[in-house]
């Protein structure tokens, strides 16, 4: 875990940039240099990162902003109030967003973090 960032955030990375692929390597390279420059002030946990471009290689998404991962949040009673979605800009992380679908479920960095974890 990189210990500049919170441990929602870094959990729910985790979870979102476990893919094999390119993009998905390349990303979780940037991880060690990434830091939270401000969160969403609506509650929701939301996470706007900064990362020194100089000392991390682009992930292959293409230019402009891009979503480079995501996952649906699917509650214990299989519900599915939301989702994740990882965005770079020109290649680079730039910030973790928590989605609601639903007014009924508070979706938030705490609540994605949870459901994101497998269960036995």
């Amino acid at each position: 875990m990189n210990e500049s960032l919170p441990a929602d955030v870094a959990d729910v990375l985790a979870v979102v940039l476990n893919g094999d692929t390119p993009v998905h390597i390349a990303l979780r390279r940037q991880i060690p240099r990434l830091s939270v420059r401000a969160r969403c002030t609506c509650g929701c946990g939301t996470a706007y990162f900064e990362l020194d471009t100089s000392k991390a290689d682009p992930a292959p998404t293409g230019p402009g902003t891009v979503v480079a991962a995501e996952a649906q949040l699917v509650t214990e009673a299989g519900e599915c109030p939301g989702e994740v979605l990882a965005f770079t800009q020109d290649g680079y992380l730039s910030w973790l967003e928590v989605c609601s679908w639903s007014d009924d479920i508070e979706v938030t960095m705490a609540a994605a973090r949870h459901w994101l974890q497998p269960r036995s």
